[in-house]
C-alpha cells in the first residue's frame, strides 16, 4: 500500500514532507561553482571575478635564501569576447608582487599585460613571471598561498598557489636570478 499523507499520523506526515524537501534541495546541489576544480583551475565566480578569465597551474617557488625574492608561475586565459588588460598582482604571504619579463639574460618589470580574446599568457621560468618580495617565513613547501590578478577595469580573479622549494622536481625549473642583468631595474630590491 502506498504511503500517503492521509494515512500517516501528523508527526510522520511532517517528517515525510521535510524528507522530500531535503532530498529535493540536495539533488540540486551537485557542484560548487565558487571553488577551484581539481586541476587547480580558478574559474570566474563571485562579484569581483573577471568574466571570461580562467587561471590555472599556479605555484609559488620560494627563494633559496631567505630575504631574496621568490617567483610565481601560472597560466591565465581569456575565454571572453573582449580584450582585457592584466594590471596588477597580489600574493598572500608576500609584502609585494610584480609582473616581470625575462629576455636574453635581463629582466624588466611589466606594468600591464594585454590579453586578447582566446589568448593564453603563460608565466613560466625564463619568460613572464611574478616576482614576490619579503616572503613570509610562514610559507613552507607543500603549503598554499593565493594569487589575485587585478585587471584594468578593477575586476579580479584569485587562484590557489602550491608552495614549492626552488630546485624541487616541479619548482622553478632551476631558474635562478643570479647572473641576471638587473641594471634596467634601478631601485628594485633584488
Amino acid at each position: 500500500m502506498p504511503v500517503t499523507k492521509r494515512n500517516l499520523p501528523p508527526r510522520a506526515s511532517l517528517a515525510l514532507i521535510c524528507s522530500v524537501a531535503l532530498i529535493s534541495m540536495v539533488a540540486g546541489c551537485g557542484k560548487t561553482p565558487d571553488s577551484p576544480t581539481e586541476s587547480n583551475e580558478a574559474t570566474l565566480s563571485g562579484p569581483d571575478a573577471k568574466p571570461g578569465m580562467v587561471a590555472s597551474d599556479g605555484k609559488l617557488v620560494l627563494p633559496i635564501v631567505a630575504g631574496r625574492p621568490g617567483a610565481v608561475y601560472f597560466t591565465v586565459r581569456n575565454d571572453g569576447a573582449e580584450p582585457v588588460t592584466l594590471a596588477g598582482v597580489h600574493v598572500s604571504g608576500a609584502a609585494k608582487a610584480e609582473m616581470h619579463q625575462s629576455n636574453g639574460g635581463s629582466m624588466a618589470k611589466v606594468d600591464s599585460l594585454p590579453i586578447d580574446p582566446g589568448a593564453s599568457m603563460v608565466f613560466a621560468p625564463g619568460g613572464l613571471h611574478v616576482m614576490v618580495f619579503d616572503v613570509s617565513p610562514g610559507l613552507k613547501p607543500g603549503g598554499k598561498a593565493e594569487l589575485t590578478l587585478t585587471f584594468s577595469d578593477g575586476d579580479k580573479l584569485s587562484m590557489p598557489l602550491q608552495v614549492e622549494a626552488l630546485g624541487s622536481d616541479t619548482g622553478g625549473g632551476g631558474m635562478s636570478h643570479e647572473g641576471m642583468d638587473h641594471g634596467s631595474m634601478e631601485g628594485m630590491q633584488h
